[in-house]
């Protein structure tokens, strides 16, 4: 049985427009998104027979695949929730996600200070990339990482809360080569409600990762 699935998403191919037309989201889960499945469970099979050969000549190779195609499909896995229909807007306690406002003022002087920051690093990341909103327990603030391919540039521990897919496959059918109009255009998608839920479960957990006496 395979370890890692395709997860269903959490609405139809249409439920995005006009910010992601239908067509981007069948292809870009259903291809994409299944390919970084697939790519992560190859290779935790290939890693298996290195280990019973004792044959590790690739393990190198390997190991990045594990990273990009496991990482991959972790982010994609939290973009499809981070978006709905009927989001948008700005956090507000009257939504129910005062703690989030709170946090990202807190983090990073305001909620303006916050959008201008994660839009810039997404619109500007060279390449393919991402640009999250994260977590990081050390500190138990908010930061913004630009995230090249799945798992280059990231600070170990933090925790995704939001993700913003600047890949091509995520928008070039419908705003060509103008990543940053795609990015302005996610703000009016995203679902506050499962970002302050998964902020909420990262401070929760945020003693698995302690500093060094």
């Amino acid at each position: 049985m395979a370890t890692y699935t395709l997860p269903e998403l959490p609405y139809d191919y249409a439920a995005l427009e006009p910010v992601i037309n239908p067509q981007i989201i069948e292809l870009h889960h259903d291809k994409h998104h299944a390919a970084y499945v697939k790519g992560a469970n190859d290779t935790l099979e290939q890693l298996e027979e290195a280990r019973d050969k004792e044959a590790w000549g690739a393990i190198n190779g390997l190991q990045k695949n594990l990273a990009f195609h496991l990482s991959g499909h972790i982010l994609h896995s939290i973009y499809w929730r981070n978006m709905a229909g009927d989001g948008g807007g700005e956090p507000l306690a009257a939504d129910g996600v005062g703690d989030l406002a709170d946090a990202i003022t807190e983090s990073f002087g305001s909620y303006a200070g916050f959008k201008s920051q994660l839009t810039k690093a997404a619109a500007t990341t060279q390449g393919s990339g991402w640009g999250v909103l994260a977590y990081e327990p050390l500190s138990g603030r908010l930061i913004v990482e630009q995230v090249y391919d799945h798992q280059g540039n990231v600070g170990q521990g933090s925790v995704p809360v939001l993700v913003f897919d600047a890949w091509e496959h995520a928008f070039y059918l419908q705003y060509k080569n103008q990543k940053v109009d795609f990015i302005e255009a996610m703000w009016r998608v995203v679902n506050w409600q499962d970002v302050a839920r998964r902020y909420a479960a990262a401070k929760e957990r945020a003693d698995v990762l302690l500093p060094a006496p």
